[in-house]
């Protein structure tokens, strides 16, 4: 059996029947414990799954906004001061839905800007702050996300153009392409990134390669990856390779 297909039933059989041994699946799929292992470190490198003890489990949900806001709160507002200097005055940015974009929009109080987004916590962030024009995309809720999507989303989207596009995501893949967790997002996100002049990649070092099934782009469609901690050489390469600009929070550019 091609490894490619292994690594398929794999996650099938998680997805399906939860947490699994390593011995289960070995029998599950007629190969040999040690070949399962190997798969599962693969698996686990490019962000599908995560390896337990003796095993391995696929964590497809999202968390509540609410949840993932208070992780790692120092490196997203690292992140999000590097790429708060960006932004000049006068400028329109879109806001991704997502933790370090809502750190990214409380640096951008006082600025006179447009600011474009589906993310319900930075329209709440900035709503109050009169220098800042606020356009707030439609679409159908997602109450434990916080955020707006749907193809009203995109439609919005469609009509509007942004000098910035501050953008999220779940992980990056060692070649470079920007991963999502949930499905539904992805539209939306690859909306935002054609209403964008610049496409900035907002991941903090977790996200290297963090996790996500469903891809929304490729290193092509970035212009820079704004992140606190170095990204691996691979991933670094790939970026480059792309003409990606790779900034790193904290450190002075030349």
């Amino acid at each position: 059996m091609l490894a490619e297909r292994r690594h398929q039933l794999i996650l099938r059989a998680l997805r399906s029947g939860g947490p699994a041994s390593v011995t289960d699946l070995s029998e599950q799929l007629g190969v040999s414990p040690a070949t399962i292992r190997r798969d599962l470190v693969k698996l686990e490198e490019d962000g599908l799954l995560t390896r337990v003890h003796g095993g391995a489990v696929v964590d497809e949900g999202d968390q509540p906004f609410a949840e993932v806001a208070e992780v790692r709160v120092s490196e997203k507002d690292a992140i999000a001061e590097r790429a708060a200097a960006m932004v000049a005055d006068g400028q329109s940015v879109l806001l991704d839905i997502g933790t370090t974009a809502f750190r990214l929009a409380r640096q951008l109080h006082g600025r006179r800007l447009t600011v474009i987004t589906s993310n319900l916590v930075v329209y709440e962030e900035l709503a109050d702050d009169e220098g800042i024009e606020l356009v707030l995309l439609g679409g159908m809720l997602r109450r434990e996300y916080r955020s707006l999507v749907g193809f009203l989303t995109e439609d919005n989207l469609r009509q509007l153009h942004a000098d910035w596009l501050f953008l999220g995501t779940s992980g990056v893949r060692p070649g470079g392409q920007v991963m999502d967790t949930t499905v539904v997002e992805v539209p939306v996100k690859r909306a935002m990134i054609k209403a964008g002049d610049k496409v900035v990649l907002l991941a903090d070092a977790a996200k290297f390669p963090g996790t996500g099934m469903a891809k929304v782009c490729g290193p092509e469609d970035l212009d820079v990856v704004i992140t606190n901690a170095p990204a691996d050489p691979v991933t670094r390469s790939s970026l480059e390779e792309a003409g990606v600009e790779v900034v790193e929070a904290g450190k002075v550019q030349e």
